[in-house]
């Protein structure tokens, strides 16, 4: 059985451009996979908490969007980690999404 997808939310405009670019490469919320390591992502029951945590106060010029990722289609480690021993782990990407392994794009909110 293959891995669940994995879940990550941004925003429009940082989608779009990693579309002209041919990969993916925000980690979180202002902070790019250079800066960060890896990609933050989530499972589909812990999006609305992490898009709360990220996203909640979010007044931004753009509308909010989640990245459908097939883990298949990834070219670079997925680690589920927790951010603490014995917490809640995360999917995390350690490297760029190739544009190929987002296999949908939800709008948020």
């Amino acid at each position: 059985m293959s891995e669940p997808h994995v879940l990550h939310i941004t925003e429009r405009a940082l989608w779009d451009a990693a579309r002209e670019r041919g990969a993916y490469e925000m980690s979180t919320r202002g902070r790019t996979l250079r800066e960060e390591g890896f990609i933050h992502c989530s499972t589909r029951a812990q999006l609305p908490v992490v898009a709360a945590f990220l996203y909640g106060s979010y007044d931004g010029p753009d509308d909010l969007v989640v990245l459908v990722v097939d883990p298949a289609r990834l070219d670079v480690p997925l680690r589920y980690e927790a951010p603490k021993p014995g917490g809640e782990e995360y999917p995390h990407v350690y490297g760029p999404i190739p544009v190929a392994a987002v296999i949908d794009v939800e709008a948020w909110g």
